[in-house]
């Protein structure tokens, strides 16, 4: 059975988490690789007022930045699923974007199985289809200059950050963790979620494919749905998201 427990437990695992006078339903999102809660800071104001954004926060960032990052999943979810399950005794839901998708979706495996709770619907956003097996070189592993070219390629660590020589000192371990976790992933079959999962995509992502977020549906015995935004992979950032999630909150 699961059961209630204060606001205080939520720390360290929730940040930036706004309390409304009457919850309907919790939305715990999870950031992609390199990024902390402070990427959904802003969501409550673009959400139903009777949703509860809850911005997971990892080790090792943020709140958290002197705490060791994983680099493994299987512990980061079983930790995860411990921290987190008190607060499911509201109907919940889970969002997570490209690393965050891959973690919300193995969380919600891990308490379907471990604690027999499941979320109302799962939202994964540019994030391919858990058994499709890892695409390209592993970069976790390369020198520091290799690594640092790598991140400029793939657009999703800010300029100016990769320009800081002190922010990337802190920031690399947190980096490398976060891209070990995805590929080291090896998925193992289960039976499908019963949720409906919802993917979102960007039109001009060329790391997420079509195919890669139509796979999803695989993964759920009841219903499926796929939207996609302008944007490349990181389209997360636009208004039009917020509104297609509200949407889908009601």
């Amino acid at each position: 059975m699961i059961r209630s427990t204060t606001a205080a437990a939520f720390e360290p695992w929730i940040s930036c988490r706004q309390l409304g006078p009457k919850t309907r339903l919790r939305l715990f999102c999870f950031p992609y690789a390199g990024a902390g809660a402070l990427i959904f800071r802003t969501w409550s104001d673009g959400l139903p007022a009777d949703v509860e954004v809850c911005p997971v926060q990892l080790p090792g960032r943020g709140t958290r930045l002197m705490e060791r990052p994983f680099t493994q999943l299987s512990p980061l979810i079983e930790a995860l699923a411990q921290a987190l399950v008190p607060f499911l005794d509201k109907p919940f839901a889970f969002f997570g974007h490209s690393l965050g998708a891959l973690v919300s979706f193995e969380l919600a495996r891990r308490v379907r199985r471990q604690y027999g709770v499941h979320p109302l619907r799962l939202f994964v956003s540019a994030g391919r289809a858990p058994q499709i097996p890892h695409r390209g070189p592993r970069i976790h592993t390369l020198p520091d200059k290799e690594f640092l070219m790598e991140l400029r390629r793939l657009n999703g660590t800010p300029s100016e950050l990769l320009g800081h020589e002190e922010l990337m000192e802190i920031m690399l371990p947190v980096l490398r963790a976060d891209f070990a976790l995805y590929e080291t992933y090896l998925y193992s079959t289960e039976p499908p979620l019963n949720c409906p999962i919802t993917a979102f995509g960007g039109l001009q992502d060329h790391r997420v494919s079509d195919s890669d977020l139509e796979a999803w549906s695989a993964q759920t015995s009841v219903s499926f749905s796929k939207r996609m935004f302008p944007g490349d992979h990181f389209f997360l950032k636009q208004p039009l998201l917020l509104r297609v999630l509200s949407q889908e909150l009601q």
